[in-house]
């Protein structure tokens, strides 16, 4: 009994412990990041990001893409501006969430077909339509690694839906990747 007794007064010392909270306000200098992201180096395109911290928990920022591969990726390019919110313990670092919109460029495949009644056939087209542009909004997620120097590592994932042309088949799009950077 006594063991059980012990047992639970360390635990609640613990957890008596473990709910002390600092009630001083972090803040940094350092407030603008600038990333690349370096899965897509790998798959044929260059995406850069430019962050703004707003506070310790949210930020602004703009994501570019351009392509120069197009084997691999059926994106042209992008324009992403987001808003992220933080909920890391470091400033403006941790898991967040974000909403972005996205201004994109894609390579379509179209196929048609129709049949027609006074020669009862089928015809058929199909082909790519280049630079088809469209905008989506949507949401994401990730996690932001930061150094005391400044060193950036950030892992994110985010769907969206164009708004537009909805007949195609990029009416999900997406962005994401292992990120690179610096805080300044």
């Amino acid at each position: 009994m006594k063991k059980i007794i012990l047992f639970c007064i360390c635990l609640l010392s613990v957890s008596i412990y473990s709910q002390h909270v600092d009630d001083q306000i972090i803040t940094s200098d350092k407030n603008q990041e600038l990333k690349i992201n370096g899965l897509f180096l790998i798959l044929g395109a260059i995406e850069l990001d430019y962050q703004y911290l707003l506070n310790e928990e949210s930020g602004i920022g703009v994501d570019v893409l351009f392509t120069y591969d197009d084997e691999a990726i059926d994106v042209n390019y992008y324009v992403s501006p987001y808003y992220r919110q933080y909920f890391g313990k470091k400033y403006a670092s941790g898991f967040f969430v974000e909403a972005f919109g996205m201004l994109n460029s894609v390579d379509d495949y179209i196929f048609d077909s129709y049949y027609d009644e006074p020669t009862d056939s089928y015809y058929s087209n199909s082909g790519y339509e280049e630079n088809v542009v469209d905008f989506a909004l949507g949401i994401g997620t990730g996690v932001k690694l930061l150094t005391k120097r400044g060193f950036i590592v950030e892992i994110d994932a985010g769907i969206g839906r164009n708004l537009f042309k909805n007949d195609r088949d990029f009416t999900l799009i997406g962005k994401g990747g292992i990120n690179l950077g610096y805080r300044f």
